[in-house]
């Protein structure tokens, strides 16, 4: 029988843990400040944005949000980010991606302080992964730890394959599962005989940006599938990297899209908000 794994509800059970700890934290006189920028209106990213703010309002953090036009240009942005680098009442700073072509991401991602890049995208956080120091880790990669460890799902010592290399999603998920001693392969689109790759995962994460591309023939039986894409298929219904229904029957676990991986990636920011007030100490 496979198992759901059901991002929704861990995620629910993280907030109602945060919401207590943020509770105690207000009666010590520390109140948490989140600042979300989204440059333009994309509508992907306006969903987003809303759905922090509702995170935070339910959790008790604090949230500015700064909506700024299309056309507001590089330097303006820059102006913006130095400023609430500079104000002690704001713990967190997020940056919505993607960004107006005008303006160099990596640029604006490294002028977040280290100590308020709560998505984890900043080089010196990156670092930290690396070398098992402590800093913020990428929202997603963070929360799929999160479902693995709260469904009791062991990692060490198990064969995890990671379909996708992205600086957000594939390489912090590689660094995080090797942390927990995962024996851990990445695989792209260069990747020859992945077919072959993929069949060796007792833990499949696939994060490779194409509908429904992973199906039963990559899958080992008895196999955890996590599915980090989202996208719309032809009938405008939500689907992700993995064809769930042939891939499910063969699997132990697996997430479903939507209500899996998504929920988590909004929890983990708000458990990043809440590390900061420490991380700032």
């Amino acid at each position: 029988m496979t198992q759901i794994i059901d991002g929704k509800a861990i995620s629910a059970q993280i907030k109602d843990e945060l919401k207590g700890k943020v509770a105690e934290m207000k009666e010590q006189g520390i109140e948490i400040c989140l600042a979300v920028i989204q440059v333009g209106n994309d509508p992907a990213s306006t969903v987003y944005v809303g759905k922090k703010k509702k995170a935070c309002e339910y959790i008790g953090i604090k949230s500015l949000a700064y909506e700024l036009p299309e056309e507001t240009g590089e330097e303006e942005l820059l102006e913006l980010i130095g400023k609430l680098n500079g104000r002690k009442d704001v713990n967190g700073i997020l940056v919505q991606l993607p960004l107006p072509k005008h303006i160099a991401e990596e640029k604006v991602l490294a002028a977040i302080e280290p100590v308020k890049d709560v998505d984890g995208f900043h080089v010196q956080n990156v670092g930290s992964l690396c070398v098992g120091k402590k800093g913020f880790v990428s929202c997603t990669p963070a929360g799929i730890i999160q479902l693995l460890k709260r469904y009791h799902i062991e990692i060490e010592g198990k064969e995890c394959v990671v379909i996708g290399r992205s600086n957000i999603v594939g390489k912090p998920m590689a660094l995080l599962l090797l942390q927990e001693n995962g024996t851990v392969t990445v695989t792209h689109s260069r990747t020859k005989n992945l077919k072959e790759v993929t069949s060796r995962a007792d833990i499949l994460v696939v994060a490779i940006g194409k509908p429904k591309m992973i199906t039963a023939e990559y899958v080992k039986e008895g196999a955890v599938v996590i599915d980090v894409g989202i996208h719309r298929n032809a009938d405008n219904k939500l689907c992700g990297d993995v064809d769930y229904e042939s891939v499910a029957p063969k699997c132990s676990a697996i997430t479903p899209v939507p209500g899996g991986v998504g929920p988590m990636t909004i929890a983990m920011l708000m458990y990043n908000c809440v590390e900061s007030v420490a991380l700032q100490q």
